[in-house]
């Protein structure tokens, strides 16, 4: 077996670890608002994003073609198969690290800081010119900053809404009727969720596939990649990520089903929207703003900023890490080569 094969096999095996994670990582951002409710106990509702994560992402490959051809030139990359798989175990690192410490960070800005940075140090080392594909690069970087603010700006005009539709109904028999449609709503979720987050590793497996030889760019992204991504995010699922439920569903603030169903509602439009357009966004930042955004036009007072606070700080510095991270991997790797 040569090397090139191995690699490639590392990179698949260490996409799909990637994938799984990103399943028990992200598995609060669905069904955290649902299942602080108690509007679906949490046992079933795991297993009830697991199903509409794994259908989410069988049915789109838009994302994963813009993660293939914009944020590098796979045909340019020095060592682009160590590349690749730098950036996996960097931004795997980082899941499990703010996993630990219940801190819903984006694997979104993990991967593609991480490809980001295991690239231009590659470059650097090799006395090239950097390989990233500036023009997408921006454009993705762009989707995942404007994102949360629309999920924000979401969250707090359906809440208004139904803020101002609903304040003569009963409260009780308004939120007990809310808390059915917020089945429904985290459903969509998941399925929102799969459409956009499974998609990652399936670029990530096709850049390899391609910059090792085993596909052109024009093949896509093959079925097997799609189904085996799918079902990886549909295991992590499956398990939960408890920790990060706890902050998302109840950290922020304090969450009734009127603004669960808002919440979803104003994140599902954001993150559908990206999909449809092919562009990468972190599911973690649209949710989590969603939320804030509901709780402002709720009562300003509250929502626990410091817990905000706490996941901005993350969210700022996850992309510079991850970048620095995975570049160190590639050294260490070039060592032995």
């Amino acid at each position: 077996m040569d090397n090139i094969l191995i690699i490639t096999i590392a990179i698949v095996a260490a996409a799909l670890v990637f994938d799984f994670i990103n399943g028990f990582h992200d598995t609060a951002n669905a069904i955290a608002t649902s299942v602080s409710t108690k509007a679906i106990k949490p046992k079933q509702a795991i297993i009830m994003a697991a199903i509409m994560n794994f259908l989410g992402a069988i049915s789109f490959t838009g994302v994963a073609k813009s993660l293939t051809k914009d944020i590098v030139d796979p045909f340019s990359l020095p060592n682009g198969d160590v590349v690749i798989l730098s950036a996996l175990i960097a931004a795997i690192i980082w899941n499990l690290v703010t996993w630990y410490f219940g801190i819903p960070s984006s694997s979104s800005h993990a991967l593609i800081g991480s490809i980001a940075g295991a690239a231009i140090t590659a470059a650097f080392l090799a006395g090239k010119s950097s390989p990233l594909n500036y023009a997408g690069f921006t454009k993705i970087i762009q989707a995942l900053i404007l994102a949360p603010f629309l999920a924000f700006a979401a969250g707090f005009i359906i809440y208004t809404i139904f803020k101002y539709t609903l304040k003569n109904f009963n409260l009780d028999q308004t939120n007990r009727r809310f808390r059915y449609l917020q089945v429904v709503t985290a459903a969509f979720q998941s399925y929102a969720h799969g459409t956009n987050d499974a998609q990652k590793s399936m670029g990530i497996i096709t850049l390899a596939l391609i910059a090792n030889g085993y596909q052109s760019e024009a093949d896509g992204v093959h079925f097997w990649v799609q189904f085996a991504c799918a079902l990886a995010m549909a295991l992590g699922t499956s398990i939960g990520g408890w920790k990060i439920i706890k902050t998302v569903g109840s950290k922020i603030m304090k969450i009734k089903p009127v603004n669960g169903v808002a919440a979803d509602l104003g994140s599902m439009s954001v993150i559908f929207s990206a999909t449809a357009m092919g562009l990468p966004v972190s599911t973690t930042h649209v949710i989590s703003s969603s939320i804030l955004g509901v709780g402002s036009s709720h009562r300003i007072r509250g929502v626990k900023w410091d817990t905000a606070q706490r996941m901005i700080i993350t969210w700022v510095i996850t992309l510079p890490i991850s970048a620095i991270v995975a570049g160190g991997i590639y050294w260490i790797f070039t060592l032995f080569m």
